[in-house]
């Protein structure tokens, strides 16, 4: 019995790798028909290792700060391209120039990749919603003549008061 306890375990932990290695991982979603294609192609073969797109099947980003390690790129769920944002990346290594290989894929691959980022990434951001800029003066966002200056300031010339600057 103990003999082939050995051939268990070695089983078990090739079954367990193989569901460990499916885990999470859908491959390519983008039809064949799809213009993007050729550029989700390229974008899982080429940049899978350090960037995480749901489209694409890639899962390169480290989702933990505290975790990362200095190779995990952008997540691409969360973080909006342009095809000029892309291009600009690739052709330069990254934004920082320190880790990404310059120019990964070039001419048409390039634009492929580009494209296909600009039609896919940023899916998952969260959308935020600026508020409407005020000032912190409450006379400037109230209607004329509505507001009255606190006692003992007088008013702004043309108002009520004196229309001189109060003398220190």
């Amino acid at each position: 019995m103990w003999r082939s306890a050995p051939r268990i375990i070695v089983a078990v932990a090739v079954a367990a790798a193989g569901l460990v290695a499916g885990c999470g991982s859908r491959g390519d979603q983008v039809s064949k028909s799809d213009p993007t294609y050729a550029g989700s192609v390229l974008f899982a073969t080429r940049c899978a290792g350090c960037h995480t797109l749901d489209q694409a099947g890639t899962h390169g980003s480290g989702t933990n700060v505290r975790d990362r390690q200095r190779t995990n790129g952008p997540n691409f769920n969360v973080r909006k391209e342009t095809v000029a944002s892309v291009l600009y990346a690739v052709r330069n290594g990254g934004f920082s120039g320190a880790i990404m290989p310059q120019n990964i894929v070039i001419g048409q691959q390039a634009v492929s990749v580009a494209q296909f980022l600009a039609k896919y990434a940023g899916r998952k951001a969260i959308k935020t919603i600026s508020p409407t800029p005020q000032t912190t003066n409450p006379a400037a966002n109230a209607p004329p003549g509505s507001v009255r200056p606190p006692a003992g300031v007088p008013a702004p010339s043309g108002g009520t008061g004196t229309g001189h600057a109060p003398a220190f």
